[in-house]
C-alpha cells in the first residue's frame, strides 16, 4: 500500500507532461474540403481566396499555422475596416475550427489513444494519490501541517500550479486555436454522446467532471463516517455528471437545444438572451419546458428552497462552480481572507455583479420587445463586456485559477450573482442557521480556519450565537472539524434565530456581521 501514493503521483505528472507537451506537436494542412466543413457558407468564397497561400501547405507546429492564419484573416478585416465597410467585416472567429479541422498527422490518428494516455491515466494516478489517504481525526486538521506545505500555503508548488490553471483559462477563453490538440482528445467521447466532433467547451467540461469525480473521491476517503459530508460530496457529482455534463450533450444528440437544467439565471446569464429564447421556443415542447422551467427556478425554486435549506441547497450540493471548489479546491479552503476588509470588498463586490446582471437583463428584455429600437446595439456591447470581465475573466480565470492563492471559494464569495441572490434570501428569509454550543468551546479555531468563505466561526461559536450570515454555502466542514461538536447545522424557526450582539471591529465603532 506505502507505493499505491508515489506510484500514482508518478502517472498523473508523466499524464500531465504529455498532455501539456501535445501542444507542440502534430501537423496542418489547410485543403479546400476542410475550409468548407469548418466555414460557413457564405464565408467559404471569401477564405478560400484570402487563405490562398496556406492552401495545401503543411505545417509543423500548431503556432506557425495559427500565425499564417491570423495575419491573412486578419489583413482581410483590417482593410475593411479602415475603408470603413464595417458590414463585409467578418466577426466569426474562425481560427479555432479552421486549425482544429486542418490537424493531421499524430494526434489525429491517435485520439482515442492519447486521450487514455493524458486525461484517463491523470485521473487513474489522482485516485492511486488519494484513496490511502487516512480519514482526518476529529479536532486534528489543524495539525494536518497545510501551512507547511508549498503546495497549500502559497508556496512555490501552488504558485506553479495556480499559473498553470490562469495559463490554461486564458488559451481556453481567447486563445483556442492553440488548445485544438488538446479538443482533438476528447472528439471520441463526443462522438459517443453526442456524435458531433468535441468543441473547446466539452473537452473542458469532459476535464471539469473527471476533476470533481476524482476529487470527490478524495472527500469520501477524507470524511468517511461522516453522513452529511458524504451525501453532500455524492450530490455535487452527481448533478455535474448528469445535469452538467451527460443531458446536456444526449439533448444535442437530438437535435435540442444544450441545456443544463440546473443551471440558473443570474448564474446563466445568457438565460434571457435573444438566441437563447428563440432556441428554446422554436424546439417545441422540450424547448417550452427550458423556459418554463428555468423561469421557474428564478421566482419560485430559489427563495422556496432557499427559504428551507439557506444556501447550501444550491452552493454545497448543486452548484458545479461549488462542486468544483468543495473537491478539488478543498485542499486550498484555508487560504480563504478572514479579515474584516475582505468581507467588506465581498458584501460590495458580489452585490455589484449582480445588480449589474439584473440591469443587463432588463436592458436586454426590453430590448427584444421593442425591437432593437430602444437601445440598439448597446446590449450587445453590454454583453460582451460581461462575458469577458465577469464570466471568462472573473469566473473562469479568477475563480479557479486563483484556487492555490486565494482559496476555493473567490468566485462565489466575491462575484457570483447567484451566491449574493441565494445569499439575501438567507440573511433575512430562511429557517437554516449553524447553531453553537458556547459552553464546550474551546477555541481551539479549527472552524475559522477551514471555512472557506472567510467568516469567523470561532467568534460565533465563543459567544453562543447562531452563525447567519449571506456568505455561509453550509458546507458542513465547521461542524466536522469541531472537536467538541459545538457546532451544528438547522433549519428551524425564524424566532430567536438571529441575535443581535454586535462585533466589535475598531475603536468606538461596531458592525453586526450576521
Amino acid at each position: 500500500m506505502k507505493y499505491i501514493k508515489p506510484v500514482g503521483l508518478a502517472i498523473f505528472f508523466a499524464a500531465l507532461v504529455l498532455f501539456t507537451a501535445l501542444l507542440f506537436v502534430g501537423q496542418y494542412r489547410l485543403t479546400d474540403t476542410v475550409l468548407q466543413e469548418a466555414v460557413s457558407e457564405a464565408h467559404y468564397p471569401i477564405l478560400k481566396e484570402e487563405l490562398a497561400p496556406m492552401m495545401n501547405e503543411t505545417y509543423s507546429s500548431n503556432f506557425a499555422f495559427v500565425q499564417d492564419f491570423n495575419r491573412l484573416f486578419g489583413a482581410y478585416n483590417d482593410e475593411l475596416r479602415l475603408e470603413g465597410q464595417y458590414e463585409k467585416v467578418i466577426w466569426d472567429d474562425y481560427a479555432f475550427s479552421v486549425t482544429k479541422a486542418s490537424s493531421i498527422g499524430f494526434v489525429a490518428d491517435n485520439k482515442l489513444l492519447l486521450l487514455l494516455l493524458t486525461i484517463v491515466a491523470g485521473a487513474l494516478g489522482v485516485l492511486m494519490y488519494v484513496l490511502p489517504t487516512q480519514t482526518h481525526k476529529t479536532g486534528g486538521l489543524k495539525h494536518e501541517g497545510v501551512y507547511h506545505s508549498s503546495l497549500k500555503s502559497r508556496g512555490w508548488v501552488g504558485i506553479v500550479l495556480g499559473t498553470y490553471l490562469i495559463v490554461l483559462y486564458v488559451l481556453l477563453y481567447w486563445f483556442a486555436e492553440y488548445i485544438t490538440n488538446w479538443v482533438l482528445l476528447a472528439d471520441p467521447v463526443s462522438m459517443v454522446l453526442s456524435s458531433n466532433p468535441a468543441s473547446k467547451w466539452f473537452m473542458y467540461g469532459l476535464i471539469y467532471t473527471l476533476a470533481i469525480l476524482v476529487m470527490g473521491v478524495r472527500m469520501f476517503r477524507k470524511h468517511r463516517g461522516n453522513k452529511y459530508q458524504t451525501l453532500r460530496t455524492s450530490s455535487v457529482m452527481f448533478f455535474q455528471l448528469a445535469f452538467a455534463f451527460l443531458i446536456p450533450e444526449i439533448l444535442v444528440l437530438f437535435n435540442k437545444p444544450w441545456n443544463d437544467f440546473k443551471h440558473i439565471w443570474p448564474l446563466d446569464y445568457t438565460f434571457f438572451f435573444e438566441y437563447r429564447v428563440e432556441n428554446m421556443v422554436s424546439s417545441g415542447a422540450i424547448g417550452m419546458f427550458m423556459l418554463i422551467w428555468g423561469i421557474l427556478l428564478i421566482v419560485v425554486g430559489v427563495p422556496v428552497m432557499s427559504y428551507f435549506y439557506g444556501k447550501r441547497w444550491y452552493c454545497s450540493w448543486v452548484c458545479g462552480c461549488g462542486g468544483l471548489a468543495e473537491t478539488a479546491g478543498d485542499p486550498f479552503r484555508h487560504l480563504s481572507n478572514k479579515s474584516l476588509k475582505a468581507w467588506k470588498i465581498e458584501r460590495w463586490m458580489v452585490h455589484s455583479v449582480l445588480v449589474i446582471a439584473v440591469v443587463m437583463t432588463v436592458m436586454t428584455v426590453a430590448n427584444y420587445f421593442s425591437g432593437f429600437g430602444i437601445l440598439g446595439d448597446a446590449t450587445g456591447v453590454v454583453h460582451q463586456w460581461y462575458g469577458f470581465l465577469i464570466s471568462a475573466a472573473f469566473a473562469g480565470v479568477i475563480g479557479v485559477g486563483f484556487y492555490p492563492l486565494m482559496g476555493n471559494r473567490v468566485w462565489c464569495r466575491y462575484g457570483c450573482p447567484l451566491a449574493a441572490y441565494i445569499g439575501i434570501v438567507q440573511r433575512f428569509k430562511s429557517r437554516f442557521r449553524i447553531t453553537t454550543n458556547g459552553g464546550q468551546c474551546i477555541s481551539c479555531g479549527n472552524c475559522s480556519t477551514y471555512c472557506e468563505m472567510g467568516i469567523d466561526v470561532r467568534w460565533y461559536a465563543q459567544r453562543g450565537q447562531n452563525v447567519v450570515r449571506a456568505s455561509c454555502v453550509g458546507c458542513g466542514i465547521c461542524a466536522s472539524v469541531c472537536p467538541r461538536g459545538v457546532l451544528k447545522l438547522e433549519n428551524g424557526p425564524e424566532h430567536d434565530r438571529i441575535t443581535d450582539i454586535p462585533i466589535l471591529t475598531g475603536n468606538d465603532s461596531t458592525t453586526i456581521l450576521q
